[in-house]
Parts: structure tokens; sequence; C-alpha cells
């Protein structure tokens, strides 16, 4: 597997993991967003494992916002990101 699609892969994932855990806590991508402090449409394009819907590049949030995403969904990073 290349640099590449490791990466579209574990963005692929990730966003299902955020939606995943989104909707089992029943939080809207607006009240995410603002709690994480980032635009809804960030919120979903991190769900859909990207970070330009044009280009289809993968998504590569910070890890600021991961670690806010791990609170905001009451999670522990490690669990997040595994």
């Amino acid at each position: 597997m290349s640099e590449s699609s490791i990466e579209r892969e574990f963005a692929r994932q990730l966003g299902i993991e955020i939606n995943r855990l989104r909707t089992a806590r029943r939080i809207s991508q607006e009240r995410l967003a603002e709690a994480i402090d980032l635009s809804t449409n960030h919120v979903q394009l991190l769900e859909s494992g990207l970070s330009d819907r044009k280009k289809q590049t993968p998504a590569n949030p910070r890890l600021s916002t991961l670690v806010k995403l791990s609170a905001a969904l009451e999670i522990p990073l490690p669990e997040l990101i595994d």
C-alpha cells in the first residue's frame, strides 16, 4: 500500500469513526463544529475523509483538532484514531 493510499484509508476510517461516535451521541454536525471551534463544512469534510472535495485530497486534521474531537465525543484520543 502506498503512502498516499495509507493516508486516504486512514482519513476514510477516521471519518467513519467520527460520524459513528457523533451519531451515537446524538450530536449534530453543527453542534460538534461549535464544540471544536470549526465550521460545519469542516466537520462534514472530516467525516467524508477529505480536506478538499474538488481535489479529493485526504483529510489531515491537526493534532489540536483531534484532541478537541476526542473531548467533544468523550473518547480517549488513542481510541479515536485507532
